[in-house]
């Protein structure tokens, strides 16, 4: 891809965020309604709160929390999802307790989670992986049952090794589907994070936006809130980079089949 081809995709992004700022620089400028001050005061406290020393008190924590509720719902979640797409037999034997879980809202276990781990961080990450595992366990599943015959003749033929069938030809396949889930996953978990927080925390930027809520620190409410933002924006970037790296053979092979 050549610079002008860059410059250009960067330039068609780019647009609307930056009138969306301007408009709103410009239309909060001059107010004085409490509950929308002006953005450069928001931002002011945004650089103030979050891009000094003090971000290591929330940031943090909860960006910790966070990776680790969604590594183990990921992982957790692409094994309990090969195992059901490999086995109709388990499939049929859990599917059922599988759907009661799936359809509990994660917030309603927050009592619970408070009564096995307390206020701490595996509470929060209790939540994040009981809430945010499901999308990743079923497009895995759905994506290992959705092997092509001929693929699987194939994997016989050689007469591969059940380790190399499953990491050289079923994963592979499912890969686009297990990525799709884990986008999923990727903002359960950002979502979950910060309603735990809210709920049951010491520190994290969901209990900043709470707690500057329940003691009318507007200011700080919308920039913690312009935060969750950032990190969403962000997380799911290098996602997406990842995910682009690790399929770039799917890529590869619609390319070649287009020649």
């Amino acid at each position: 891809m050549n610079a002008g081809r860059v410059l250009s995709k960067g330039l068609v992004r780019l647009w609307l965020p930056v009138l969306l700022v301007a408009v709103w620089w410009y239309a909060s400028a001059d107010s004085s309604n409490i509950y929308f001050p002006p953005l450069a005061t928001i931002l002011e406290t945004f650089q103030r709160d979050w891009l000094t020393a003090r971000a290591l008190d929330d940031l943090v924590p909860s960006l910790t929390k966070l990776v680790i509720g969604f590594l183990l719902a990921a992982f957790g979640g692409i094994a309990l999802g090969t195992l059901l797409g490999l086995s109709p037999r388990v499939r049929s034997a859990v599917e059922p307790i599988m759907q009661f879980l799936r359809s509990l809202p994660p917030p309603v276990l927050l009592p619970i989670g408070l009564l096995l781990f307390g206020i701490t961080g595996a509470m929060n990450i209790f939540i994040i992986v009981f809430g945010a595992i499901w999308p990743t366990v079923l497009n895995t599943a759905d994506g290992v049952r959705s092997l092509p015959p001929e693929l699987r003749d194939m994997a016989r033929s050689y007469r591969l090794g059940f380790r190399q069938r499953l990491f050289a030809v079923v994963l592979p396949n499912a890969a686009p589907q297990i990525f799709s889930g884990l986008r999923v996953t990727l903002q359960l978990s950002i979502i979950l994070i910060v309603v735990s927080e809210m709920v049951a925390a010491v520190d994290g930027v969901g209990f900043y936006v709470l707690n500057s809520q329940q003691t009318f620190a507007v200011a700080e409410t919308w920039a913690g809130t312009l935060l969750l933002g950032v990190i969403g924006y962000l997380t799911t970037l290098v996602f997406l980079l990842a995910q682009r790296r690790v399929l770039a053979w799917q890529t590869g092979m619609h390319q070649t089949r287009k020649a």
